[in-house]
């Protein structure tokens, strides 16, 4: 059955799975996900708010990063859990486009705030006597900017090309939110241009110009690590980038799973999918906060300030 785009008003969100029986455990495991999130990443971001020993580049560019990871699956979940409230798993056609464009902004967001840390660790490393100089406020302000304008910008001639998509085979998006390639499937006109700027913009924005900046940086990195003498000081320096490593290699595996790789069932996308929306802003600030010490120090004295004030005002 063929729709023209003027009679589509809405789409059909299949979600995660169609089995009755399974709704109300992915309802309460998708929540429970969100909740963690929320606290996590909010958590992190108070820290680096009210510690002034966190007011430093790479909590600044972590601190934009657990903005981007609430905001993104804020974005993509909320679908699942407003479906089993209320039963609608329709989304307008409108809204449907709104979310494709936001994920695909804060996709970008995402990658482009890390590269902008790895920078930040090629200059703690390679340049540690210069760091506040050229990390200074002003640098980072730009940098941070530049991610979240650029960000936004780079999707907005895919996302024109998708919402002049004229026909599809039918309206059920089988996903668990709008995303562009399961939007893609189900279009029966030409996207020949469609798939040409997909395959272009998300090679050369999304994988090759951060991926090489981010390696590029690490290459200075390894090499300024290798010179030091001592193991205690190698040590040390490969300590400051372990953090941000862990998490760059955990989402380009899970993007190179979720886009790369040839499709190997609906099934293993969702997941892949599910898991670069949920569980990689999970692991986010748990990473961080359990390999860094001023993390840790900052969180221990909030608690006994907290803990004095309340026993003050008892």
């Amino acid at each position: 059955m063929k729709q023209n785009q003027t009679f589509i008003t809405y789409f059909i969100i299949k979600g995660i799975s169609d089995v009755p029986e399974l709704q109300a455990p992915i309802f309460f495991l998708v929540l429970l996900i969100y909740l963690i999130v929320l606290v996590g990443n909010m958590s992190l971001l108070l820290l680096v708010c009210l510690d002034s020993h966190l007011h430093t580049p790479m909590y600044f560019f972590l601190a934009n990063l657990s903005i981007v990871d609430m905001t993104s699956s804020t974005v993509t979940l909320h679908k699942i859990l407003v479906t089993f409230i209320t039963g609608d798993n329709t989304m307008l056609y409108l809204a449907c486009m709104v979310q494709a464009y936001m994920f695909g902004s804060l996709s970008g967001h995402a990658l482009f705030i890390l590269t902008a840390m790895s920078y930040d660790r090629y200059v703690a490393v390679c340049r540690p006597l210069n760091y506040h100089i050229i990390m200074n406020l002003k640098i980072c302000l730009i940098l941070a900017s530049f991610c979240w304008i650029f960000g936004f910008l780079q999707v907005i001639s895919f996302s024109w090309f998708l919402s002049k998509i004229s026909c599809f085979s039918t309206n059920v998006i089988d996903h668990f939110f709008c995303d562009l390639v399961p939007i893609m499937n189900i279009a029966c006109s030409d996207i020949v241009i469609l798939e040409s700027l997909n395959f272009i913009q998300g090679l050369s924005i999304y994988i090759i110009t951060p991926f090489l900046l981010t390696f590029i940086s690490y290459v200075f990195i390894i090499s300024a690590i290798m010179k030091i003498r001592s193991s205690f000081g190698r040590r040390k320096a490969f300590y400051t980038c372990s953090s941000h490593l862990t998490v760059i290699t955990l989402l380009y595996t899970t993007l190179i799973l979720q886009y790369a790789i040839p499709n190997n069932g609906l099934g293993s996308k969702k997941l892949f999918s599910l898991f670069n929306t949920a569980m990689v802003p999970i692991l986010n600030p748990l990473i961080y906060s359990l390999k860094n010490k001023d993390v840790k120090s900052a969180f221990i004295k909030v608690i006994r300030k907290w803990k004095v004030e309340s026993f003050t005002v008892t």
